[in-house]
């Protein structure tokens, strides 16, 4: 770039005009060579405009080479000469080329036309009132120099147009387009004093031809600019941009402009045909500009629409266009509201990623579509939760939908290259006698958390037991609060025994809520309240550092009398808390017990959906903690979790210990798990022991450890004096 404007602004100091000739025509042919090369090298989107405009450079050199042949053959230039005819002819392929630049992608193509044409008459208009007309009124001049003189303003003007299009784009310039500006600025300003200012030609023509030559290097500039094969820069929204909007105000007050200009003069008649042709067509192009963007604008809003009221992933409604078309259904009828909220679905996102979960949402959504009659509507509610309108339906319509969801989702879903089942809680609501939105929409909630509450794939019908029984448990989840902030909780401990002596090796953490007004309430009543609102982290974690001190405590007290190890149960939700781990450290080292002296009890449901929960007792047992797996046998029971968690203990349900004495299922499905405990190397303790034959048979079977009302109740202090101790495993 530097060396070319050098060689350009060099071209005056060239001696002869021979010289001089040379000197344009290596400069001309260099430029056309740069673009080709540029072109080729950086593929640029518009490539078919690049090469309109090598085609345009090409003929301008073929116009150079003419011109200063006819300068040298003949003592004086004709006009117009064979450069003329050139010159002129290299405009339509220019003006092609960079109105193809100009443009934006993204805009509708009439648009960009119509903004051109639209600066085109303005400009137009003036040069025909001040130059083209006043030119070809001029009779002493012959008719072909009065038209050629007339091509060069004409093209000018449509250059400027093309330009001034190319500068105002909504999206930044690249550098590749500032040079083709400038270089087309360069050209137009030579092109005016060629045409317009013949005393300035005379006078320094080789100066003035300077610009031309600067617009080739600058024009092949831009093509070997790697900036011209980028994108260009986008803007927030597309809109007239305030350049743009400028040009295209300013070619519409060219009329009045005219106007003022040629009144206020006197020395000539204003022209009232040419300017009420220009104020009639630039009137029909910003009507047709204006009635573009009304119906832009309505699209976008439509579009906007659809977004603010559907959901981006799946495409189904959001939450909002659900609601507003539950109170028109309550409005023209009795609706059924359905809501379902996924199974399984966190284990999901955290075993395989948010990428195949969205898949799976959207799998999901398109399953609810098919579902759907005439007039129904489904909405993904936010998270893994959906729902389904069915306007002006009975409680049987209901009840099909509710049935046609879960046979859908019974069949596996293919989410990229795995293939997942999924179950839902379903819970529907019929509006019975309310008219309000939002009391329906609830009820359809209750009734959904009910079915859950239930386990696995279940379905429920909103009634008023239940709002009674969700009345209760926020009842209840407050007085949790409450407990815990006043210490209404306390522990006791459970022995578990090594057989057939019974001595205690350790206790089993166990949680009770003696209320102040109802007296003892059950862990199976508020403890599933604490995993649903959450609190069951707090109150887990009061029990954990409780027990830790106690087993410290007994340590000091008894000394080796004391229980080797305490257990303590931890949930599904304890377990899925990333900073579960560390709080275990943060206890442990609070409380000084040994890592190894506690057991972390989990239940099979607790980690068989993987994810965080596996990570978490992997953590601990990296820690030194032992695991055990609570109620073995009765959740999913698959011997694959044995691989797949660091389990030291299994502890047998109770289920299978109630009938071990008589001959039964019972008890050879408890023979078979101390097999598969032997066989791993897993200790396995007998949970629900309750007489002595029980235990006896126990112990014959394999058994070394039990746990039961046979070998003492649950106590706050346990009688550990002149029991030996044994640890367990």
């Amino acid at each position: 770039m530097g060396l070319g404007t050098l060689a350009c602004l060099a071209y005056p100091l060239v001696p002869s005009d021979a010289g001089q000739a040379v000197w344009s025509w290596a400069v001309g042919l260099a430029a056309v060579l740069v673009m080709i090369i540029g072109v080729r090298r950086n593929r640029p989107a518009g490539a078919r405009c690049w090469r309109l405009i090598i085609v345009s450079q090409v003929l301008w050199v073929l116009g150079d080479v003419a011109y200063s042949v006819t300068g040298l053959m003949v003592a004086e230039m004709p006009f117009p000469s064979w450069s003329d005819a050139f010159y002129l002819s290299a405009y339509p392929p220019l003006i092609a080329g960079l109105y193809g630049l100009a443009r934006d992608r993204r805009q509708r193509r009439l648009a960009a036309l119509v903004d051109t044409a639209i600066i085109a008459a303005g400009l137009g208009l003036v040069y025909w009132i001040f130059v083209i007309g006043p030119i070809l009124g001029d009779a002493a001049v012959p008719l072909p120099a009065r038209l050629v003189t007339v091509g060069y303003p004409t093209a000018s003007v449509l250059m400027i147009a093309v330009v001034a299009r190319l500068a105002t784009r909504t999206a930044r310039p690249t550098p590749s387009a500032w040079l083709l500006i400038v270089g087309s600025v360069l050209t137009l300003v030579s092109n005016v004093i060629y045409t317009l200012f013949p005393a300035v030609m005379l006078a320094s023509a080789d100066v003035a031809y300077v610009g031309f030559l600067v617009a080739y290097v600058y024009w092949a500039g831009a093509a070997l600019h790697p900036s011209v094969s980028a994108p260009p820069a986008r803007e927030v929204s597309q809109r007239f941009g305030r350049g743009r909007l400028a040009v295209l105000t300013c070619s519409t007050l060219v009329v009045p402009a005219v106007l003022f200009v040629q009144g206020g003069a006197g020395d000539r008649p204003v022209s009232w045909l040419a300017i009420g042709l220009g104020a009639v067509l630039l009137f029909l192009l910003v009507l047709a500009r204006m009635s573009g963007f009304v119906a832009q604008v309505q699209a976008q809003a439509e579009q906007l629409e659809v977004l603010a009221m559907h959901d981006e992933l799946t495409g189904l409604a959001n939450r909002r266009l659900f609601e507003q078309r539950v109170r028109a259904a309550l409005a023209a009828g009795s609706p059924q509201v359905l809501m379902l909220d996924l199974t399984g679905f966190k284990a999901v996102n955290d075993r395989l990623g948010h990428t195949v979960g969205d898949r799976l949402l959207v799998a999901v959504a398109g399953r609810l579509v098919a579902g759907l009659g005439p007039g129904d509507l489904a909405a993904r509610m936010g998270g893994d939760e959906f729902a389904v309108l069915v306007p002006d339906a009975t409680d049987a319509a209901g009840d099909a939908m509710v049935a046609r969801i879960c046979a859908a989702l019974r069949i596996p879903i293919q989410a990229g290259e795995h293939q997942l089942l999924v179950g839902a809680g379903v819970g529907v609501a019929g509006a019975g006698r309310t008219d309000d939105p939002e009391e329906l929409l609830r009820r359809a909630d209750i009734a959904m958390y009910a079915a859950k509450a239930g386990g696995g794939s279940r379905t429920r019908r909103y009634t008023v037991e239940l709002d009674e029984r969700a009345g209760e448990q926020a009842r209840l989840g407050a007085e949790i609060r409450t407990a815990l902030d006043t210490g209404q909780f306390r522990l006791v401990y459970q022995p578990i025994v090594a057989l057939p002596d019974a001595r205690i090796v350790s206790v089993e953490a166990l949680i009770r809520w003696h209320h102040p007004d109802r007296g003892l309430i059950s862990p199976a009543e508020f403890i599933p309240v604490a995993e649903q609102n959450g609190l069951i982290v707090e109150l887990g974690a009061w029990i954990l550092h409780t027990a830790c001190a106690q087993a410290v405590a007994w340590r000091h007290r008894y000394g080796a009398d004391a229980p080797a190890r305490v257990s303590v149960n931890v949930s599904a939700r304890q377990l899925a808390e990333p900073g579960f781990a560390a709080l275990v450290t943060d206890v442990l080292a609070d409380t000084g017990l040994p890592a190894g002296r506690l057991i972390v009890e989990v239940t099979e449901t607790a980690v068989f959906g993987g994810g965080q929960s596996v990570q978490t007792v992997h953590e601990l047992h990296r820690l030194g903690v032992r695991i055990a797996l609570d109620d073995f046998g009765t959740g999913h029971s698959s011997l694959g979790l044995l691989q797949t968690i660091p389990v030291d203990t299994l502890k047998v349900d109770k289920s299978f210990v109630d009938s071990i004495t008589r001959a039964g299922r019972h008890a050879v499905i408890a023979t078979a798990l101390i097999q598969v405990a032997d066989g791993l190397g897993l200790s396995a303790v007998a949970e629900g022991v309750e007489t002595a034959e029980q235990a006896a048979e126990l112990h014959r079977l394999g058994y070394r450890f039990a746990q039961g009302y046979h070998f003492g109740r649950p106590v706050a202090e346990p009688d550990f004096a002149g029991v030996p101790s044994a640890l367990v495993g």
